[in-house]
């Protein structure tokens, strides 16, 4: 598909070089990205409700530590998901081999370490 010249300031910065992939691959790349904002939700609800409803469950300090980690995670993964869509979009343009999903090790640690302290501040309290 030949390259469209009508680009915004943004979209010329950031897909500067390459041809304009096929619409269903950028729109599968999009909703891929979709996918990983609701999961970033989540987690973002989730710390929210740990704060506001787990004050039986959790003691003051173990329960924000668990509320801010929570967050945290799902900033994480808001943040990756951003970066793997511009690079899986830059990859398409390019012709190029998709990147390695550096989101999944990323996050699956991230969630262990959570999880980890989330186990602990129980056996503790």
């Amino acid at each position: 598909m030949a390259e469209s010249t009508d680009r915004g300031w943004l979209e010329s910065k950031l897909l500067a070089d390459g041809e304009e992939p096929d619409p269903r691959f950028t729109l599968a790349n999009e909703r891929t990205f979709l996918a990983w904002i609701r999961t970033a939700l989540a987690f973002l609800a989730g710390g929210i409700a740990l704060e506001a409803f787990a004050a039986d469950v959790f003691a003051d300090p173990y329960r924000t530590i668990i509320s801010v980690l929570t967050i945290g995670v799902g900033l994480l993964i808001s943040l990756g998901a951003a970066a793997r869509w511009l690079h899986v979009e830059r990859s398409l343009r390019r012709r190029r081999p998709l990147p390695m999903p550096l989101i999944i090790p990323v996050l699956s640690f991230a969630s262990g370490v959570a999880m980890a302290v989330v186990i602990l501040l129980v056996v503790i309290s």
